[in-house]
Parts: structure tokens; C-alpha cells; sequence
């Protein structure tokens, strides 16, 4: 709960990049609150389908899971598994989450190219 508000920023970058959000419902229901649209699936212990479910099924590109406390990041053990099976890039903050949609924001703007070392210390 408590990365609810400075991951609605992150949201937003992403939603504008183009991504489709799906979160937990509370999540869902901040991002929405916030004009973000968003979907709301199930925590694991909630039933199913869930998160897991959606991203054994392919429906996830990207993951954002912050954990705080020894039940939360228990909780978030299949979340980090399935996604490391499947692939799916995996972020456990809201800084590395910032980081990486400031740089797909740029990559949609701006490309992306690749340098040498060298050719930048020409």
C-alpha cells in the first residue's frame, strides 16, 4: 500500500507508452481513481485465475511487484518465479519500475542505437 502513490506515476508513463495494467484489485482500483485505466486480477491466495495464471498465459509483458514484510514477499514467491520462467522482466521497487519506463519512454521517442565505448570518447 504504501507504493500505491509513487507507483501512479509509473503507471501513467506505461499506459502512455501503450501498456495495457492489470494489478491487484486495490492497486486497480487506486490507478483508476487516479484516471489511470487499469484491470484488477486476483492475488494468488485469492483464487482463480490470478496474476500467476496471467503470466503463465502470456497476458504479461512486465512486472512490478513491491513487497514490504516477511507475509508480502512470501506471498510474492510465485509471482517472481512464474515471471523468471516465463521471461518477463521483473521489478522489485519503484525506482528500478521508474527507470525502465523512462526508458522505454525514450526508446518509443528516440529509437534505439547502439555505440562503442570508443565512439563516445571520441
Amino acid at each position: 500500500d504504501g507504493d500505491k502513490e509513487p507507483i501512479e506515476c509509473v503507471a501513467r508513463k506505461l499506459n502512455e507508452a501503450g501498456f495495457s495494467i492489470i494489478a491487484t484489485r486495490g492497486t486497480a482500483e487506486f490507478l483508476m481513481d487516479k484516471g489511470i485505466p487499469a484491470e484488477g486480477v486476483l492475488k494468488v491466495a485469492q483464487g482463480r485465475p490470478n496474476i500467476v495464471d496471467a503470466i503463465k498465459s502470456s497476458k504479461v509483458d512486465m512486472v512490478i511487484n513491491t513487497s514490504f514484510g516477511e507475509k508480502s514477499v512470501s506471498d510474492s514467491y510465485s509471482i517472481r518465479r512464474s515471471s523468471l520462467d516465463m521471461g518477463i522482466p521483473y521489478f522489485t521497487t519503484v525506482a528500478g519500475a521508474a527507470a525502465a519506463a523512462l526508458g522505454i519512454k525514450a526508446i518509443i521517442e528516440d529509437g534505439l542505437s547502439v555505440k562503442t565505448i570508443q565512439e563516445f570518447h571520441e
